[in-house]
C-alpha cells in the first residue's frame, strides 16, 4: 500500500443471496464501510456451495468444497491489489474437515489478514483446535465479538490478548413505529408479545421455550409468542422439517395454539426490526452453554428488549448490570419464572429496556464500521513499518 492511497479491503465471507447469519453480518457491515472514507468501498470474495447471483460487490467466488478453488483463488487475491483481506471465519462454510481446507489459502497469501471469528469453541476436536490456531498465528490481528472469548483464545488456541480485538456484532439502525401501534397492525393489541427468531435447527431449545409458555399462559392469557424464522438450510436439506413438525406437535400436545405463531420464511431485517420492536420478551433457551456470540440476541439488545435467556457466555456477558434474566438451561419452569417476573413488574421491564438500550445504541452498525476502519488502517501501518524494518 502506498502512502496517501486509500487501502482496498475485500472480505472473504458468505454473502448475500446466500441464506446465512455470516452473509448478513458481511453485507451490512460492507455497506455500511461505504460510507467510512478512511477506506475504499469493500468488496467480496463470497463463498459459494451453490449457483448464486451476485451483486456487483462479489469480485470472484470461492467454491467451498472444492479443494483446488482455494489455491486458485488465493492466486486471485494476490494479483487483485487488494492490501488487506477480512476472513469471516466460522467452520462450517469452508471446506474440508473443521474447515481446514481454508489452510491452504491462508498458506499462500501474500497480504495481511485480519480474522473475524464467529465461533470460539473452548472444548474443540483437535481438527478444529487446529484449523483455528493457525488461522489466528497467520493473521495480523484477530476480531471477537465478545471479551468472554479473549481468555479462551489465549488459553485454547494460544491466541495473545495483545492480538486480539473486541468489536460488537453490529445491528442496522431503523426507525420504527411504537410498540403498541406496531401490535396493533399485526393483530397482536392487547397482547405480551414474546418472540425468537434466527434459522431453526435442534440444537435451539425451543420446545424449553414452548413448555415455558404453556406454564406462564396459566397466569398470563395474553401472553403470544412468536418463533419467527425458516428451517436452517443444511438441517432442511438432511432431515426436512422434523424439528419444526416436533415443535408444532408440541404446542398442540400443550393446548397452546392461540399462544403460539410459527413465522415460516426467511425474515428482512426490516421484519426482524419490525417484530423486535413489538416484542416486550426476546428469549433465547439455547441449551448449550458455550455460545460466544448470537447475531439474534445482539439485534434484541440493539433494540433494547428485555432479555430472558439460558445463560450461555454470550448472554452472561450481555445481559450483566440488570440488563436481562438469566434462565436456567433445559428448565422451562426457570424461563417461564422470569417470564412472569417481568410480566408482573412493569417498572422493572421499563428499567431493563432503558440499560439495554444503552449498550444497544452503540452496537449500531454506523459505529461498529467505524472502529473496523480504523482497525483496519491501523494494521496496515503496522504491517508496513515491520516491513520497513525487516528491510
Amino acid at each position: 500500500m502506498s502512502s496517501g492511497k486509500k487501502p482496498s479491503i475485500a472480505f472473504l465471507s458468505t454473502y448475500p443471496p446466500r441464506e446465512c447469519g455470516i452473509a448478513t453480518f458481511t453485507q451490512d457491515l460492507a455497506r455500511e464501510l461505504d460510507h467510512v472514507s478512511l477506506i475504499n468501498k469493500p468488496r467480496v470474495i463470497a463463498v459459494s456451495n451453490d449457483n448464486y447471483i451476485y451483486g456487483s460487490r462479489v469480485m470472484a467466488e470461492l467454491w467451498q468444497h472444492d479443494r483446488e478453488s482455494y489455491a486458485k483463488t488465493v492466486e486471485a487475491i494476490n494479483k487483485s491489489g487488494i492490501d488487506l483481506l477480512v476472513i469471516e471465519h466460522e467452520y462450517g462454510i469452508f471446506g474440508g474437515e473443521a474447515g481446514e481446507y481454508i489452510a491452504d489459502l491462508i498458506d499462500n497469501l501474500r497480504i495481511p489478514f485480519i480474522a473475524t471469528l464467529h465461533t470460539v469453541l473452548p472444548e474443540p476436536s483437535e481438527k478444529q483446535r487446529e484449523v483455528l490456531k493457525l488461522v489466528c498465528e497467520k493473521s495480523a490481528r484477530v476480531v471477537t465479538m465478545a471479551k468472554n472469548t479473549i481468555p479462551v483464545l489465549e488459553d485454547v488456541y494460544d491466541v495473545s490478548p495483545s492480538k486480539t480485538e473486541v468489536i460488537h456484532h453490529g445491528v442496522p439502525y431503523r426507525v420504527t413505529e411504537p410498540r403498541e401501534k406496531l401490535k396493533e397492525k399485526h393483530g397482536f393489541a392487547g397482547r405480551s408479545v414474546i418472540s425468537t427468531f434466527g434459522l431453526l435447527s435442534p440444537g435451539k431449545g425451543l420446545e424449553y421455550g414452548i413448555e415455558a409458555i404453556a406454564q406462564a399462559v396459566k397466569k398470563h392469557k395474553d401472553i403470544v409468542y412468536l418463533i419467527l424464522g425458516q428451517t436452517h438450510p443444511i438441517v432442511k436439506k438432511e432431515q426436512g422439517e422434523a424439528y419444526r413438525e416436533k415443535l408444532i406437535g408440541l404446542v398442540h400436545e400443550l393446548g397452546i395454539k392461540d399462544h403460539v405463531v410459527f413465522v415460516d420464511k426467511y425474515l428482512t431485517k426490516e421484519e426482524i426490526i419490525t417484530f423486535l420492536q413489538m416484542s416486550d420478551i426476546f428469549m433465547t433457551p439455547y441449551p448449550g452453554k458455550d455460545q460466544a456470540v448470537s447475531g439474534t440476541l445482539a439485534y434484541a439488545v440493539g433494540y433494547g428488549r428485555v432479555i430472558v435467556s439460558t445463560p450461555y457466555s454470550y448472554a452472561r456477558e450481555m445481559l450483566a448490570d440488570g440488563r436481562g434474566l438469566l434462565a436456567d438451561f433445559r428448565d422451562a419452569g426457570s424461563l417461564a419464572e422470569k417470564i412472569l417476573y417481568v410480566l408482573d413488574n412493569p417498572g422493572v421491564k421499563k428499567e431493563m429496556e432503558k440499560r439495554t438500550l444503552s449498550v444497544g445504541m452503540t452496537m449500531m452498525w454506523g459505529n461498529i464500521a467505524n472502529q473496523y476502519a480504523r482497525l483496519f488502517v491501523n494494521t496496515l501501518e503496522k504491517e508496513k513499518l515491520r516491513d520497513i524494518v525487516v528491510v
